[in-house]
C-alpha cells in the first residue's frame, strides 16, 4: 500500500544536501565532482538539480591524518 500523499510530497521537496570532506582540490575539479555527485542524485532519486547542495570542506594536509600519520607527513 502507497504511503499517504502528504509522505510522497514532503520527501520529494527534501534538499539533499551532500557534504564531502577532502584535502584540497584543483577548482576544475571540485567543478566537475559537483556536477557528476549532482547528476547522480538526479539520476537516483528523480529531482530537479536545483534541489540538491553539494557542500565542499577542505581540510588542509597539516589538519587530519590516517593510519596514525599526519598527511602532511607522507
Amino acid at each position: 500500500m502507497d504511503p499517504p500523499n502528504r509522505t510522497r510530497t514532503r520527501r520529494s521537496s527534501a534538499m539533499p544536501i551532500v557534504t564531502i570532506q577532502q584535502g584540497p582540490r584543483d577548482t576544475e575539479l571540485k567543478r566537475d565532482l559537483v556536477r557528476r555527485v549532482t547528476d547522480a542524485f538526479v539520476d537516483a532519486y528523480k529531482i530537479p538539480a536545483e534541489t540538491v547542495q553539494v557542500w565542499i570542506h577542505e581540510v588542509p594536509a597539516d589538519s587530519w591524518g590516517a593510519a596514525g600519520t599526519l598527511t602532511a607527513d607522507k
